[in-house]
């Protein structure tokens, strides 16, 4: 059986190896260090599961969040926030289907991600 595809965008490569690290055994994980990257990825594949910092190198994650919403392909995709900045957080939280807010514990995520499978 397949595993269902998890797209992560981080660019702290620490992070980003650790929430890899946490998901890759119930998902095909691609990771991706900044947002231009995904978008472009995102453009070609609809992953069961997305898992979005918000201050990002090229487009942010606010602005990935936008064009996903606004996307009739995608705008159903399952993201979860995962960032240390509460104010964008809380003002993004509607868009959002979850918010994590740095630090993340690696079980705390799998755990969120295995009841979203």
């Amino acid at each position: 059986m397949t595993k269902p595809l998890v797209i992560i965008v981080e660019d702290d490569p620490q992070l980003n190896q650790i929430f890899t690290l946490a998901l890759q055994n119930d998902f095909t994980v691609e990771s991706f260090g900044d947002g231009d990257s995904a978008l472009a990825r995102l453009s070609q594949v609809k992953p069961r599961l997305l898992l979005l910092d918000l201050h990002l190198p090229g487009a942010t994650g606010s602005d990935i969040l936008s064009r996903l919403r606004a996307d009739e392909n995608l705008c159903d995709l399952t993201v979860i926030l995962c960032t240390a900045d509460d104010r964008q957080a809380d003002a993004l939280r509607e868009q959002a289907d979850f918010v994590l807010l740095k630090p993340v514990s690696p079980i705390q995520l799998r755990q969120l991600a295995a009841r979203l499978k």
